[in-house]
């Protein structure tokens, strides 16, 4: 895994890169196991925008990945190593050994031909899908359940990591990639490992075509509207509109806390990511 310089042709050329793919190792989907992703463009039912700056973007195909991994001591082979446009992380095709096959998500270091399975008693091995008190502390994590029997719902992005610190009656403390530390029930499950795709951080578009390719349509700043259009346009020359930094809904965005005071959650939050 690593990224791809470009010859500086162009100013966009300069700065920009790409992966270079070494770890994919076919170059189609499994299509069983994809479906078609429609596109809303950011509207609703009525037609209107509703999400901005969405819309474009190229073909896709949804991979159906399977988040649980609740076939418990069945083992599996790991056939393809894949890109998934519509993730970060890089996918696994595995197929057991009564000939079922599913998408997985690939931990970094998986090879085709590899085994993984699932369970509470199986070896904690980068791959496999454990209980969370059945890991031991310090170990590196990924796609964690937040109740168990629900699928992996926390780091699944690529290059993303968490950690077990330690464990306290029937709970685990897990700190996340963003430095929150969170109390996670022992009983649910986690991959061991890291997840692929390590240098996703590290890319650059270089131009605005990239953006397009991805969905993401042009961003026009607040402060180059009419004052019908947003809360800082307007005025001669350039000003700020005698505003702080909002959206044109008002919203305010530096600083301005939107989750509730009181959400249900605040008690499995040990460290706050923000403190």
């Amino acid at each position: 895994m690593g990224l791809i310089k470009f010859k500086p042709t162009t100013p966009t050329r300069r700065y920009g890169n790409v992966s270079d793919f070494a770890e994919i190792t076919v170059d189609q989907p499994y299509k069983p196991l994809t479906y078609i992703k429609k596109g809303s463009g950011g509207r609703n039912n009525h037609g209107h925008i509703t999400s901005r700056r969405i819309g474009g973007g190229h073909k896709r195909r949804i991979r159906l990945i399977d988040f649980r991994r609740n076939r418990i001591g069945a083992e599996a082979t790991v056939l393809t190593v894949e890109y998934d446009p519509n993730r970060s992380a890089r996918i696994a095709l595995v197929q057991y050994a009564d000939g079922l096959k599913s998408y997985i998500l690939c931990p970094d270091g998986l090879k085709v031909g590899e085994k993984v399975v699932s369970g509470p008693d199986v070896e904690v091995r980068v791959g496999n899908h454990l209980p969370l008190e059945k890991i031991p502390e310090g170990s590196m994590i990924h796609n964690i359940e937040l109740r168990p029997g629900l699928g992996g719902k926390l780091a699944r992005a690529g290059g993303v990591v968490a950690q077990i610190l330690a464990k306290e009656n029937d709970m685990a403390h897990i700190k996340l990639p963003s430095g929150e530390v969170r109390l996670v029930p022992a009983k649910a499950y986690a991959t061991i490992g890291q997840c692929s795709n390590i240098d996703h951080e590290n890319i650059v578009l270089g131009k605005a075509g990239r953006a397009r390719w991805l969905g993401r349509r042009p961003v026009s700043r607040g402060v180059a509207r009419n004052p019908v259009d947003h809360p800082l346009g307007g005025g001669e020359g350039k000003s700020k509109g005698g505003n702080h930094p909002q959206s044109p809904t008002g919203v305010k965005s530096k600083g301005y806390k939107t989750r509730k005071k009181y959400k249900a959650s605040n008690k499995y939050i040990v460290k706050d990511r923000r403190k």
